[in-house]
């Protein structure tokens, strides 16, 4: 099996369980509206239990792609997934979310060690996917310290789920709310605040 031990291969539907539960908690804190972005970071090095980079797993990638884009559909949420620092951190998604948010696409087609494992099985499980370099999504999970942060909108605020790793990986969960302008004499909306 190319990149992956089969102690972890065995491991696979508790991988895909333990995404299921993280994006199921993420979604019922982040409220995020159809046609919103979820944005990914994965390395499946770190969820089999290496140093990131070293260990592109096409089977966990493909596993975690297949939880989290069934979770997506499921809400009519974009899902996004980030490449690694080889591609700049650009990001695969569907052709009609770049064109929805006015995203410029940029012609680069991931793969296990220039994208990674994750983006990799995104562009190939997606109807019509494309890279951009940059979005700015509704929530985000990073998986394995893949510094997902410049792809979310500013204000990005943490989400704790019960579930702190994914395989071998931490993961840490955002959703992200509208800025507070106007300072203390200001009225805000309490549907609005998040």
């Amino acid at each position: 099996m190319n990149g992956i031990s089969e102690e972890i291969f065995g491991q696979i539907e508790e991988i895909k369980s333990q995404a299921r539960q993280v994006i199921d908690e993420l979604f019922e804190v982040a409220e995020l509206s159809e046609g919103e972005i979820l944005v990914v970071g994965c390395s499946s090095s770190e969820v089999a239990g290496r140093r990131i980079g070293s260990w592109s797993s096409e089977e966990i990638g493909k596993a975690l792609f297949e939880t989290f884009a069934s979770a997506c559909k499921e809400r009519g949420i974009y899902l996004a997934a980030q490449c690694c620092e080889h591609l700049n951190r650009a990001v695969i998604l569907e052709k009609a979310a770049a064109r929805q948010y006015g995203f410029s696409m940029v012609n680069v087609v991931p793969q296990l060690k220039a994208g990674g494992s994750f983006a990799t099985a995104t562009y190939r499980g997606l109807s019509q996917a494309v890279a951009v370099e940059e979005i700015k999504a509704q929530a985000g999970i990073d998986i394995g310290d893949t510094l997902i942060g410049m792809h979310l909108q500013t204000v990005a605020v943490p989400v704790r789920t019960k579930v702190k790793q994914i395989g071998a990986a931490r993961v840490v969960c955002a959703r992200t709310r509208l800025k507070y302008i106007g300072g203390p004499r200001a009225a805000y909306s309490e549907k609005l605040r998040g």
